[in-house]
């Protein structure tokens, strides 16, 4: 049972993050801070514990600004690299909490991870590499982490399966593309969705803004927060003014309580 429930959105962004390197536009060069996004990472602080939704690149900088006091448990997406690549940045938090780090994912992203990191899992133990355990995860069959239930969800990165997870009533999705019917069902009565919204253009691999409003629309939520956003959006606060009141673009630092 959950006694107590903060999500903090560590990042925001898409795989390039914003502003983009190289880029002048409007909102790349905007000075509002809701603007600047790193890429998409969520903790959320469950019973005393915190986990972590994907590590990406940012995941150092996003976990300083934080103030992270602890991380109990990372659960994965997927294995791409705006997701994984700053797993390397949990092994402070093993010295402090003098215990591994359980990582949870689907099997095809447990193999990227031992490969990308081999060094944390392969040969001898050296000194100073992060000391994680890994477990895995499968669509649609739920796990206990800390005394809560989690339920991964399975959906479409193109064709790529990727995991959602429901917790509780909060459900977040991130990178899809498609929801399959299987999964449906188990989005009723949610109290607080997280999905991702690339942009206002269609894409292949992601939802757009319209598609993400069409989800949202057959959810029905209390209230709905699109993350994963690009440059490409527009201006984080010309594009809320044209939202309902009980749906957001989410911006980094953003923390909710429920």
């Amino acid at each position: 049972m959950v006694r107590a429930l903060k999500l903090r959105f560590l990042g925001t962004g898409t795989s390039q993050g914003v502003p983009v390197l190289g880029c002048r536009c409007p909102v790349c060069r905007s000075p509002d801070p809701r603007d600047k996004r790193l890429r998409t990472s969520v903790a959320l602080f469950v019973n005393e514990k915190v986990w972590v939704i994907d590590t990406g690149p940012d995941f150092r900088q996003q976990a300083l600004e934080a103030r992270l006091p602890t991380i109990d448990a990372v659960l994965f997406t997927h294995a791409h690299k705006d997701h994984t690549a700053g797993l390397d940045d949990v092994r402070p938090f093993n010295y402090l909490q003098n215990k591994r780090i359980p990582l949870y994912g689907d099997a095809q992203t447990l193999r990227q991870l031992r490969t990308e990191f081999a060094y944390a899992f392969d040969g001898p133990p050296y000194p100073g590499i992060p000391q994680l355990t890994l477990w895995e995860i499968e669509p649609l069959v739920p796990f206990t982490l800390h005394g809560v239930e989690v339920l991964p969800l399975p959906v479409w990165h193109y064709k790529l399966p990727v995991m959602g997870f429901r917790i509780q009533n909060l459900v977040y999705i991130t990178d899809a593309s498609a929801i399959p019917e299987e999964t449906w069902q188990y989005l009723e009565n949610t109290d607080i969705l997280i999905l991702n919204a690339l942009r206002k253009d269609p894409h292949i691999a992601h939802f757009h803004l319209e598609a993400a409003m069409e989800v949202v629309k057959r959810i029905r939520p209390r209230e709905a927060y699109f993350i994963h956003i690009s440059h490409l959006m527009g201006p984080h606060a010309e594009v809320e003014a044209t939202f309902p009141p009980h749906i957001h673009l989410a911006y980094d630092g953003l923390e909710i309580t429920f």
